[in-house]
Formats: structure tokens, sequence, C-alpha cells
């Protein structure tokens, strides 16, 4: 069984933004995922051309199923608004994360996280080294309890906020609310936190280790696959580089 988690940057390069369908739907089929957490995910929007990501990504790895959870009504990069639960089947200007999976998805649950104090927060670019100031968005976890060859699983897919001590509050809120869930369980997803302190906050094993940006040149690790379970013996698989995305795929073979 193999688990994978990609912040696809909605399927852009970082110098490029044009999203080439083919060039998505070949690099999610050589993750050859049987759970894929995406984060980064559109769904009708403009910037990508109108794709629905998640369906691409469902057909590439030949999923049974699949679920969008937008976190965004509209273009981050531009006015938005939060989406809720009513816009779960939000089929235009909609961005958030997504789960699909081969094996048959007993539930799906879905959980808002609490979000940062501040509309704008500094990030720092660990190449320049640079501040800039970045509006945050509404973050999610999006998980589904699924019957795998290793037995009932939940598995789960979130992009945590860069906003420092928010992000770790949010990863022990998450943790919390997935703890309620049938187990064993496995949380995967840019967590915007390091190895060191996403496995302190979460009081959980990380099952795998890298750098994972930028991409290009990877400095650290923000994607991680982590478990407080009793799982069976794991090994982190080398993904293939792919051609997009400003982040490196985590994949995680059982």
């Amino acid at each position: 069984m193999r688990l994978a988690t990609w912040n696809i940057l909605h399927g852009r390069t970082h110098a490029d933004p044009a999203v080439d369908e083919d060039r998505f739907r070949r690099a999610i089929a050589d993750l050859d995922a049987d759970v894929l957490a995406l984060q980064e995910v559109d769904r009708g929007q403009s910037r990508s051309g109108h794709i629905d990501l998640t369906a691409v990504a469902a057909e590439a790895m030949g999923a049974a199923a699949s679920r969008f959870v937008p976190t965004v009504i509209g273009d981050p990069a531009r006015p938005w608004r939060p989406a809720g639960d009513d816009d779960l089947d939000a089929t235009a200007d909609a961005y958030g994360i997504a789960l699909l999976s081969r094996y048959p998805v007993l539930r799906w649950h879905v959980h808002r996280l609490p979000p940062a104090p501040m509309f704008r927060a500094p990030v720092v670019d660990p190449e320049t080294h640079r501040v800039v100031w970045l509006r945050d968005e509404p973050r999610a976890i999006v998980a589904a309890t699924i019957r795998t060859p290793h037995g009932v699983w939940t598995i789960a897919s979130a992009h945590l906020t860069f906003v420092q001590g928010t992000n770790a509050q949010q990863l022990r809120h998450g943790m919390r609310w997935l703890r309620t869930l049938p187990g064993p369980r496995v949380l995967m997803g840019d967590l915007n936190l390091p190895p060191g302190m996403a496995r302190r906050v979460a009081r959980a094993r990380l099952l795998a280790r890298g750098a994972t940006y930028p991409s290009h040149r990877p400095l650290v690790q923000l994607d991680h696959v982590l478990s407080a379970d009793q799982l069976p013996p794991s090994r982190q698989a080398r993904a293939p580089r792919p051609a997009f995305s400003d982040h490196l795929p985590v994949v995680v073979d059982f």
C-alpha cells in the first residue's frame, strides 16, 4: 500500500503560471499512490484553465473515490471569500484540498480549523531570507475512513497556515479531532512546520524524512506523513521529481 501527499501549487510551476493538464496527469500517475493527499487544489479556476484538478488526478491514479474540500471561493491571489460546508459541491472559482483513494471509502469527514488571528503575516523565503507579507486563508482537514489491505484506516489531508504559532495550534487541534475517528489514523499534508516541531506538536511519528521545499533546491521539510498509532512496517519511497509545483511529494510504502 502506498500513501502520498503533495502540495501541487494548483498544477503550475514556480516560474510559469501555465497549467498543463497532460503534464499534471502524468505526474499523478507516476506517483502510483493508493491514497493521495493534495493541497493547493483548484476547481473551475480561470488561472488553471477551469480544470477540476481532483477529477483529473482521480482518473490518472485510478481512484475509486475522491473528495475535494474548498477552503476559498475565488482566486486566492485576488478577491475571495471563505468557503463553508455549503460550498462542498462548488464547481467554479474553488480552491482547497483533496483526498483520493483506490480503496473503498466507508465515510468522509471534514473539519474546519481555527483561523490565524492576523489578516497578513510575514513569511521568510528560505533561499533569499527576504520577508514577504502574505494574506492567510481559511484551513481545513478532509479525512476518509478507508477499507485498505491492512484493515480499516482513517487517512487525512491537511494544509496548515504559514503563520507561526497558529500552524502549531491548528495541528494540535486537528490531531485531537483525528483521534476521535476510527484508527489507525494517518495525517498527511503541507503542515508548514519543520519535522521536529511537527512531531512534538502532533505527538506522533514522522513516517518520512527529507527536505521538500523549494522543489528546485529543497532546503526544509514542510510536507509530512504522521501517525501516533501502531502501523505495519513502512519505508519512504523515492518519488520522481515532478515537472511542476514548488513542493516535492512525499511517498510512503507499507
